[in-house]
């Protein structure tokens, strides 16, 4: 199914029901045309990170269903899988195999590793400075022994857990893993792949390691090749400041864009519209929105567009009016990675308060792109404390596991009933077409106007809003859609 510039649900095959085809039957009969897509977060076995570390990619864990309830589902909507590319799991095929026969293995050239790595770059290599340079996610060097079968030992590339091995993109066993694998997904129904950490995979001598240039535009471009002729597309991920993400757009990729959720946090806080209009003027439309993910809140992404007093403002305030939310959830007491998160569902960090959060998913509607949804957020959920206590992840007080009664229980409240009625009028108005325009206004410091039209003007939605009072009025051709006192 193509890609629709409609909606698209992000939630794990568990978390709307107890599996993928409980998650459709859920679709179907609560959530109805609000959604058009679904990103299905990783659903193959893995050994950690919540799906993130798979250790294969051609079958369905067993605990979520089968492809048969994967294609089903994309029968009804267009659909996004992850691909791992910068890593695989330790339990996998190629990292068994290498154990096992060492440098007899096919795939002993699959991993990056350690020591072969600074050999090029030459004697006493790397330098503490050459360590320093990385772009890192722990503290240390971001390596991690294997012991061999024949007793040997030595170090491969390890960014993120324990789990997660970085994998040599530049490899020819790497390349035809990656053909086969991408095929294989586009084939169950796959329409877009979700490049998951894509900025680590380049390792070059000399540099920090993140989105080096330009090797990393020609993986990029490799992968899309791969699935052009499936006509399914790319997705690249990253949390950085929000120049790098254009800099993917001016290349004509989709987007993400994480500059919104923070910059809208800021925006209802305080009351000022004006760096919400900032940056709505200059977003593309190619691209998919977010208020909240699977994790947490970035800060980082909104650097520039907001200024750094406003930034620590919005974060103190996250704290203030949150509900339920502390600093100690986002840190290492709770086993977080990326310090530059703020781990809270989107609907407490603004107080658990409906006006405000209807206001902020109003906001995103009109945004350039295509809309994103959490499914907690689409729900209007809450921190979910017992299951962050019970586990110690702090990404987990956001990540709440819906049974089908409680959604049914969920969709009758009035903020989620005006919530999927915004979504599904945003899906089917021609105003959003992303061939379309954008204008925004700020009449006052707290009010804002934002007119979205069709290529041919023919079609026209306004948000009129006031961010101080969480007041908004929409409308399409002229004709009342909501109104919110």
């Amino acid at each position: 199914m193509p890609i629709k510039n409609e909606a698209m649900l992000i939630t794990y095959s568990d978390s709307m029901g107890k599996d993928i085809k409980e998650t459709h039957e859920v679709l179907k009969k609560y959530i109805g045309d609000a959604i058009g897509g679904v990103h299905l977060l990783p659903f193959f076995p893995s050994t950690g990170d919540r799906g993130f570390a798979p250790y294969r990619y051609d079958v369905v864990d067993p605990a979520f269903g089968n492809w048969d309830d994967v294609e089903a589902l994309g029968e009804d909507y267009y659909l996004m899988f992850d691909f791992m590319i910068n890593h695989i799991s330790k339990k996998s095929e190629m990292y068994q195999d290498f154990k096992k026969k060492h440098d007899d293995s096919k795939y002993n050239d699959f991993f990056i590793r350690w020591e072969k790595f600074w050999e090029k770059a030459g004697k006493n290599r790397p330098t503490q400075e050459d360590v320093d340079l990385i772009y890192k996610r722990k503290d240390k060097a971001p390596k991690q022994e294997i012991t061999f079968d024949d007793g040997t030992t030595e170090n491969l590339w390890n960014t993120f857990g324990e789990e997660q091995i970085d994998i040599n993109v530049k490899s020819k066993v790497a390349n035809e893993f990656f053909k086969e694998t991408l095929v294989d997904m586009v084939k169950h129904g796959a329409d877009m792949i979700r490049l998951d950490a894509f900025a680590y995979a380049i390792k070059k001598v000399g540099t920090n390691d993140f989105f080096v240039e330009p090797e990393i535009w020609d993986l990029l471009n490799e992968v899309q090749d791969i699935l052009a002729p499936y006509k399914a597309t790319i997705l690249p991920e990253i949390h950085e400041h929000y120049t790098i993400p254009q800099k993917i757009s001016e290349h004509n990729f989709f987007i993400y864009d994480f500059t919104l959720p923070m910059t809208t946090l800021y925006t209802l806080y305080s009351g000022k519209t004006n760096r919400l209009a900032k940056w709505l003027k200059m977003s593309p439309m190619k691209q998919f929105t977010t208020l909240d993910t699977h994790d947490g809140i970035g800060v980082v992404d909104a650097k520039d567009i907001l200024t750094d007093d406003e930034i620590e403002y919005a974060s103190n305030e996250l704290y203030k009016v949150g509900a339920n939310v502390k600093r100690k959830y986002s840190s290492a007491e709770y086993n977080n990675l990326d310090i530059y998160q703020i781990n809270s569902t989107y609907y407490s960090a603004l107080g658990d308060d409906d006006k405000a959060y209807l206001l902020s998913r109003a906001f995103q509607i009109f945004a350039p792109g295509i809309p994103m949804v959490y499914y907690v957020g689409l729900l209007a959920g809450s921190n979910d404390l017992e299951l962050l206590e019970k586990t110690k992840e702090g990404r987990n007080i956001n990540r709440h596991y819906y049974t089908k009664e409680e959604v049914a229980k969920e969709v009758q409240r009035p903020v989620v009933k005006n919530l999927l009625d915004l979504l599904a009028w945003r899906n089917k108005f021609a105003a959003f077409d992303l061939d379309g325009s954008i204008d925004v206004e700020t009449p006052t410091e707290t009010t804002i106007k934002i007119t979205r039209k069709d290529k041919d003007g023919k079609n026209v939605a306004v948000l009129e809003a006031d961010a101080a009072n969480k007041t908004f009025t929409i409308t399409a051709n002229g004709e009342k859609v909501m109104e919110q006192k």
